[in-house]
C-alpha cells in the first residue's frame, strides 16, 4: 500500500469519523440550504408584493375620513369583496386547492400526502393573497408564506427525486423558512416547523436541524435583499418594559385564563362562520363576495379591523392614541375590547367565506388588543408599586393568543422576542403561554392537526 494510500485512508477517516456521519444526513442538511435558499428568493418576491399593494391601500387610508360623501371612505365597502373576489378566481383557475387556508394544506400535506404539494401554489397562492388582504381582507400572510415555502420544498425534492420521507422533511423546513423570513424571526420559524404539525406538546424531531439550516439561509437572503429594515425586529417594545416583580405573576394568570376564553370564541365563532359558508346553496365566488362585503361594511366604520391591522399591534405597544376606534374613543380597555371582537367578526368573514389569507397574523392582533386591554384595567385596579404596563401585557398577550389558538407554544415563546426586539419578558410569556395552552386542549384554529405522532398517518406505516 502506498504512503499516498495511508494519508488518504487517515485523512477520510479524520473528515467522516463518527457513527452518524454519512453522506446522506450531510445531503440532508445541503438540500435544506437549498430549500432555504429558493424559499428566502420567493419570499422576497412576495414582500415586494405585499408593499405594492399596501402603498395604494395606504393612500386610500390616508383620504377615509368619516364623511358621507367622501368616495375614498366608501371604496372600503366594496374593496375586500372585490379582492377576494380575484384571489378567488385566481385559485380556483390555476391550483387544485380548494380552500384558501394555506398553513393547513401544508400541515394535511404532511401527514397525508408525503409532502406533495403542487407547484402551482408558488405564484399563485402569493398573488391571490395579496389582492384578498392587500384589498383590506381581515387575514394575514403567514397562511400563504407557509405554504409557499412548503410548495418551494416540496418542489425541489421531487426535482431531486427524493423519497417521500424526506419530501416531508424539505416541505417542513421550506414551511419553517417562509415564517422565517417574512416574520424576521429565524429561531421561532425554525421552531414552528417541526412543532405545528401537533395540537399536543409534540414535535416532528427528524425536521428539526432542518428547519434551522433552512430558516438561517432563508432569513440571510431575504435580509440581504430586502435592506437594513429586515435586520430590525418587525415591531418595537422598549425594553424597559422588563418582569422585575414575582407580584405580576398574578395578574398575568388572570391574563392567560382570559385569553383562553378569548382563543375560544376566536375558534368558535370562526368555526360557525366556515360551516354557515359551506352549507350556503350558492357558488363559491358569491360566498367569497358575501363575506368581503361583511368585512367592507365592518371596515367602513372601523378600518382598524380591515387587511393585517398591524398598526394596532405598534399602537399597544406604543401606548399612543393611535388606535382610531371612531366613536368608541381611542386606546382605551373598552375601545380595545370591541376592536378584538371586530377583528375575530372580520376574519372569520373573510377567510371563512373562502378568501385567501391566514389566521396567524389577526390571532397576533387579537392577543395584543386583549392583552393592552387586560392591562389597562389592571394598572387601574392594583397599586402603582406593582408596575403593571399595558404594553407588557400586549406582548405577553400575543404570545399566549397564539400558542393557544395554533398549538405552537415554543414558537410563540420565542417568536414575540424576536419580533418586539423585547426579550426582557420571557418569564411571563412562559407563565402565560402554558397557561393558557393547557387550558385550550382540544382546541386549534388548524383542523388539520393531529394531537401527536401515534394520531399521524406518517407514524402508522
Amino acid at each position: 500500500m502506498s504512503k499516498f494510500t495511508k494519508v488518504s485512508k487517515r485523512g477520510r477517516k479524520f473528515l467522516f469519523a463518527g457513527k452518524g456521519m454519512s453522506v446522506r444526513t450531510g445531503r440532508f442538511l445541503g438540500e435544506s440550504m437549498l430549500v432555504g435558499a429558493v424559499t428566502g428568493l420567493a419570499v422576497v418576491a412576495f414582500k415586494y408584493m405585499i408593499d405594492f399593494a399596501h402603498h395604494y391601500f395606504a393612500q386610500l387610508e390616508d383620504k377615509r375620513e368619516m364623511v358621507w360623501d367622501n368616495p375614498a371612505r366608501w371604496a372600503l365597502l366594496f374593496l375586500p369583496a372585490t379582492g377576494a373576489l380575484l384571489g378567488y378566481l385566481l385559485i380556483k383557475r390555476f391550483s387544485k386547492l380548494e380552500h384558501a387556508r394555506g398553513t393547513d394544506s401544508a400541515i394535511q400535506a404532511f401527514h397525508k400526502h408525503d409532502g406533495y404539494i403542487t407547484s402551482n401554489v408558488i405564484p399563485v397562492k402569493p398573488v391571490a393573497s395579496v389582492l384578498t388582504v392587500g384589498s383590506g381582507g381581515s387575514a394575514g400572510y403567514e397562511g400563504p408564506v407557509t405554504l409557499l415555502g412548503a410548495a418551494c420544498g416540496s418542489a425541489v425534492a421531487r426535482i431531486l427525486k427524493i423519497a417521500p420521507r424526506g419530501r416531508r422533511i424539505l416541505m417542513a423546513s421550506g414551511l419553517a423558512a417562509g415564517i422565517a423570513a417574512l416574520f424576521q424571526a429565524p429561531l421561532a420559524g425554525a421552531i414552528f416547523g417541526f412543532e405545528i404539525f401537533y395540537s399536543s406538546s409534540d414535535i416532528e424531531d427528524e425536521t428539526v436541524l432542518p428547519c434551522f439550516v433552512a430558516s438561517a439561509v432563508s432569513y440571510a437572503i431575504y435580509a440581504c435583499l430586502i435592506g437594513q429594515s429586515a435586520w430590525e425586529p418587525l415591531f418595537i417594545l422598549d425594553n424597559q418594559y422588563a418582569f422585575s416583580n414575582g407580584l405580576r405573576l398574578l395578574p398575568y394568570f388572570a391574563l392567560a385564563v382570559i385569553v383562553a376564553f378569548g382563543v375560544r370564541f376566536y375558534i368558535s365563532f370562526f368555526g360557525f362562520i366556515e360551516k354557515f359558508f359551506q352549507k350556503l346553496k350558492v357558488f363559491g365566488w358569491t360566498k367569497v363576495i358575501i363575506g368581503g362585503l361583511l368585512t367592507g361594511v365592518i371596515g367602513f366604520f372601523y378600518p382598524d379591523i380591515l387587511s393585517t391591522s398591524y398598526s394596532v399591534i405598534t399602537a399597544t405597544f406604543s401606548g399612543s392614541n393611535e388606535v382610531s376606534l371612531e366613536g368608541l374613543g381611542s386606546f382605551t380597555a373598552y375601545g380595545l375590547l370591541i376592536l378584538f371582537v371586530l377583528k375575530v367578526v372580520a376574519t372569520s368573514f373573510t377567510v371563512g367565506s373562502g378568501g385567501s389569507g391566514g389566521l396567524f397574523a389577526p390571532a397576533l392582533v387579537c392577543g395584543a388588543a386583549l392583552g393592552a386591554a387586560v392591562g389597562m384595567i389592571f394598572k387601574s385596579l392594583l397599586p402603582d408599586a406593582i408596575g403593571i404596563n399595558p404594553q407588557a401585557f400586549a406582548l405577553v398577550g400575543m404570545a399566549g393568543f397564539m400558542a393557544s389558538a395554533l398549538r405552537i407554544p415554543l414558537t410563540s415563546i420565542v417568536m414575540v422576542a424576536e419580533m418586539s426586539g423585547n426579550h426582557r419578558l420571557l418569564v411571563p410569556a412562559m407563565w402565560v403561554c402554558c397557561i393558557s395552552f393547557w387550558l385550550n386542549s382540544g382546541w386549534t384554529l388548524y383542523r388539520s392537526q393531529v394531537h401527536a405522532q401515534e394520531s399521524s398517518p406518517v407514524h402508522l406505516m
